[in-house]
């Protein structure tokens, strides 16, 4: 795997694990103010969840890629 092609790999599993984690632990308001959306997140810790997609895609990157080393997996 080049290095171009690791980076391209990383980033579709970066972007794919963030649509995973995103709906964790998301709680909506009761009453929300006027000109809210009524699913807007009262909190929705988006730092916490691009460290949590970060850290699983760091090591799901690093199974793919040793999964492609041992030609089990072709790209």
């Amino acid at each position: 795997m080049t290095i171009v092609t690791g980076i391209i790999v990383f980033s579709i599993v970066w972007w794919t694990v963030l649509f995973i984690v995103l709906p964790f632990g998301v709680k909506t308001s009761a009453c929300p103010e006027e000109g809210h959306a009524d699913s807007a997140p009262i909190n929705p810790q988006l730092g916490k969840k691009f460290l949590i997609t970060t850290l699983l895609s760091i090591i799901l990157f690093f199974i793919i890629w040793y999964l492609i080393s041992l030609n089990i997996l072709n790209l």
